[in-house]
C-alpha cells in the first residue's frame, strides 16, 4: 500500500519535473538577453553589444526549424527556436533605434541595395526584416526540394548547431578588438553559461542528435572565453583616451 501510494505522487512529480526542464528549454535562453536589453535602454547605447549575436541567433534558429521537417525532435526545441527568433528581432529593433539616433551619418543605408559593405548595419528595422524574410525563404525552397536526401537533412541540422555554437564568436571579437568589455552585459554573459551547460546536458540525458551535443559543448567554450576575456580586460591598466578626432570606442559589429 505504502508502495502504491509513493508510485501515485513520484508520477506527478516527474510529470512536473519534466514540464519544468521543457519550460527551462523554451524560454531559458531569453533569459539572457533581458539585462543587456535593459542596459542599452537605459544608457542608449548599444555599442557594446554585438548585433552580429541576433544575425547568428536568427540564422541558427531557422536552419534548426528546417531541420525539424526532415527529422523532428523534442517540441520544447522546436519552440524554444521560435521564441528565441522573436527575442533577436526584439534586440535589432531597440539597437538599430539607438544606433540610429546617436549616428550623424545622413546617408541611408538599406538592404535593398545589397551593399556588401554596409551589410547588417542598416538604418532601419525593417530591412533587418527583409533579410530575415529572403533568408528564409531561399533556404526553405532548398530544404524543401532536397528534403528526401538523409545527407541533405544531417548536414542541414550540424549547419543549424554549427552555427549556434559560434554565437559568442561576434562578441569574442569585439572585444579582442577593442581590448575591453566595455558595455557588454557580464550577466548576460554568464547566463549564457549556466544556459548552454544545462542545454548541453539536457541534450546528453534526453538522446538528442549527435551534433546538438558536440556543438553545445563548443558553445560552453565560447563562453568561458569571453568570461576570460571579460577578467583579464578588467584587470589591464586604463589606456589614455584616443585622439579628439577619433570616437572614443568603436562601433561594435
Amino acid at each position: 500500500m505504502d508502495a502504491e501510494g509513493l508510485g501515485w505522487l513520484l508520477v506527478p512529480l516527474q510529470q512536473l519535473v519534466s514540464w519544468g526542464a521543457a519550460g527551462a528549454m523554451v524560454f531559458g535562453g531569453v533569459v539572457p538577453y533581458i539585462p543587456q536589453y535593459r542596459d542599452i535602454r537605459r544608457t542608449q547605447n548599444a555599442e557594446g553589444f554585438s548585433t552580429y549575436v541576433c544575425l547568428v541567433l536568427l540564422v541558427a534558429n531557422i536552419l534548426r526549424i528546417l531541420f525539424w521537417f526532415g527529422r523532428r525532435f523534442e517540441a520544447p526545441l522546436l519552440w524554444q527556436s521560435v521564441v528565441m527568433i522573436l527575442t533577436m528581432l526584439l534586440m535589432l529593433k531597440l539597437c538599430t533605434e539607438v544606433r540610429v539616433a546617436n549616428e550623424l551619418n545622413l546617408k541611408r543605408r538599406v538592404f535593398a541595395d545589397l551593399d556588401p559593405q554596409h551589410f547588417w548595419h542598416w538604418d532601419s528595422f525593417g530591412d533587418y526584416v527583409q533579410c530575415v524574410l529572403a533568408f528564409t525563404g531561399v533556404a526553405g525552397c532548398v530544404t524543401y526540394l532536397s528534403i528526401d536526401s538523409a545527407l541533405f537533412v544531417e548536414s542541414l541540422g550540424f549547419l543549424a548547431v554549427l552555427t549556434e555554437a559560434m554565437l559568442g564568436m561576434p562578441q569574442l571579437c569585439r572585444n579582442h578588438r577593442h581590448q575591453s568589455t566595455e558595455g557588454m552585459s557580464i550577466k548576460m554573459v554568464l547566463m549564457w553559461t549556466s544556459g548552454d551547460t544545462f542545454k548541453t546536458a539536457y541534450f546528453l540525458l534526453n538522446g538528442a542528435p549527435l551534433q546538438f551535443s558536440a556543438c553545445g559543448l563548443l558553445q560552453v567554450l565560447v563562453d568561458l572565453a569571453i568570461l576570460g576575456q571579460a577578467y583579464v580586460f578588467t584587470r589591464q591598466p586604463l589606456k589614455p583616451a584616443p585622439h579628439a578626432a577619433h570616437p572614443a570606442s568603436a562601433k561594435a559589429l
